[in-house]
């Protein structure tokens, strides 16, 4: 069984503001729009947005819906050839996979890599994708503990559990 930790509220909040900090002190690249990644990444990015005044998309590959993922990322790749810079916002970096599936994703469809960066509120220094700006840094052969965001406290237990048992890697 694995160990649900909590991020309070405040906690959150201070991990956006630290986000916020990273982004406004990298003098040479600022994005064009923020992209909330579906689910996890969404509630983040509106923060991250309203922190910076920066307009926000969103993508989702959580629902496994292609018309929410694949169209939006061609898309968007496009923008990237166009000079518009984009930074996904997702909570946790954790295997790396969703960011891996996104650079292929925006590669494949002609995606200007210059252009594309990754915020996460908790990074894997383990993880197989690295991102840009990070609020917190995690070891997963240290920590195994399944992150609980304030958004989805609100989930009864019971699907908090099922969510961590699809991906019993990450907690053993």
């Amino acid at each position: 069984m694995p160990v649900f930790t909590p991020i309070p509220h405040d906690r959150f909040l201070t991990d956006v503001v630290a986000l916020a900090e990273a982004l406004r002190a990298d003098d040479g690249w600022t994005p064009s729009f923020l992209i909330g990644v579906g689910r996890g990444g969404l509630v983040p990015a509106v923060y991250l947005s309203h922190a910076l005044g920066l307009p926000m998309l969103s993508v989702d590959l959580s629902s496994k819906q292609t018309d929410f993922a694949d169209a939006p990322l061609v898309r968007l790749a496009n923008r990237t050839a166009k000079g518009e810079r984009l930074l996904f916002v997702d909570d946790i970096n954790d295997t790396g996979s969703t960011i891996g599936k996104l650079r292929a994703a925006l590669a494949q469809a002609g995606g200007i890599r210059d252009h594309v960066r990754f915020a996460t509120l908790l990074d894997n220094i383990r993880s197989q994708q690295r991102v840009e700006y990070r609020a917190r840094e995690i070891d997963r052969e240290m920590t195994k503990d399944w992150f609980v965001f304030p958004w989805e406290a609100v989930a009864p237990s019971e699907s908090i559990a099922q969510d961590a048992a699809e991906v019993p890697e990450r907690t053993r």
